[in-house]
């Protein structure tokens, strides 16, 4: 059994090393040993990522990054300091999680945004829990994707002169800086690899970058504050318009708006279901996600499913039979069946979860 003394310190060394699993009994060289398929699951307010064991649907571990978020950090280097961390990507050959931190509370939006603010971008190898990367961008940002071949991580810059870094994905040199639309905020790939997808969200369009040499190829107007343009397999991206409460149709080889869907609520989020042909739709501030159906050419409210309050971000099982959802403000993940549309489990993770991801 550990004294209090051997507590007091294990605990001001976690906070100091930043990322280590979250026991008392932990020490920098550990690093934990996530053998198994998991969901990493970024918990803003907690600073944190818990790992899901997929087979069990149980949290196994979390993944700290120091003290909560909501909590005084004085004392901390401001260029080594972690607070809300927001989305979360898996490098392409999965040996790399990018996490993108803003270092303010997205999920009450951007009016917090002060002149000044930094952004940055963590790596964490999601097999030992390590931080490997924790660069300081100029100025806030909303995620950090990887390139579809995983030499490169993407950013945006979200301030009214928009912009988006490409960083060397092992270096964290930056190759390149991309001016976009005004106050950007999520960074996408195209499925078939060949654009970057940004939203911006207060020119309200979408800039489309081709990866090979980064040049922007076009900018599509949307609905109004497009948050992300999110990929599908079937070769559109699905963009969330949160003031015009639409989703806009990309059509990745022409690069065009194919279609825009009426919702009549805000869309928090939008994930395709490529077996079943559906969009899931999480609705702003609610427990309610949204099932949309494809028919004769036409997108049709279909169903919906039941949460947890403050339904977010949406990912399916590689055979998409089960859904992952996060709850912001339960701070929870549902694990719900397609088809049947009803809950299997709904598990405590940290507070105020955003983003999450699947690695097998």
């Amino acid at each position: 059994m550990l004294n209090l003394r051997t507590h007091i310190a294990l605990g001001l060394l976690a906070l100091l090393v930043g990322c280590t699993k979250s026991t008392d009994s932990v020490t920098p060289s550990d690093g934990l040993n996530i053998t198994y398929p998991a969901a990493y699951v970024v918990n803003a307010e907690s600073n944190s990522l818990s790992v899901i064991d997929l087979a069990k649907n149980e949290v196994r571990e979390t993944i700290s990054f120091g003290a909560p978020s909501s909590s005084d950090q004085t004392g901390m280097k401001m260029n080594d300091m972690v607070m809300w961390p927001n989305h979360i990507y898996l490098s392409p050959d999965g040996s790399k999680l990018g996490v993108g931190v803003p270092g303010i509370d997205l999920s009450q939006g951007l009016s917090g945004v002060l002149a000044g603010m930094k952004g940055r971008v963590l790596v964490v190898n999601p097999k030992t829990g390590e931080l490997a990367t924790n660069q300081q961008t100029p100025v806030i940002n909303h995620n950090a994707v990887f390139s579809p071949d995983g030499t490169e991580i993407w950013t945006s810059q979200t301030i009214d002169a928009g912009k988006v870094l490409v960083y060397d994905a092992s270096t964290m040199a930056l190759k390149k800086t991309i001016e976009v639309g005004m106050e950007p905020t999520e960074v996408t790939m195209s499925a078939n690899g060949k654009y970057a997808f940004v939203a911006n969200r207060k020119s309200n369009s979408v800039t489309a970058i081709r990866v090979s040499d980064k040049a922007v190829v076009k900018t599509l107007a949307v609905g109004a504050t497009p948050m992300g343009a999110w990929p599908a397999s079937n070769n559109r991206m699905y963009v969330n318009n949160e003031k015009g409460q639409t989703i806009s149709v990309i059509d990745v080889e022409s690069l065009t708006v194919v279609d825009t869907i009426y919702l009549g609520f805000t869309p928090a989020y939008v994930a395709y279901n490529a077996t079943r042909n559906e969009l899931w739709v999480s609705q702003v501030g609610t427990d309610v996600v949204a099932i949309l159906e494809e028919m004769t050419g036409f997108w049709m409210y279909h169903n919906q499913v039941t949460t947890a309050l403050g339904a977010y971000a949406i990912v399916f099982s590689k055979d998409d039979k089960t859904a992952y959802i996060t709850n912001r403000g339960a701070g929870t993940v549902s694990v719900m069946n397609v088809a049947a549309r009803n809950k299997i489990k709904e598990m405590i993770v940290g507070k105020k979860p955003n983003g999450l991801v699947l690695k097998y």
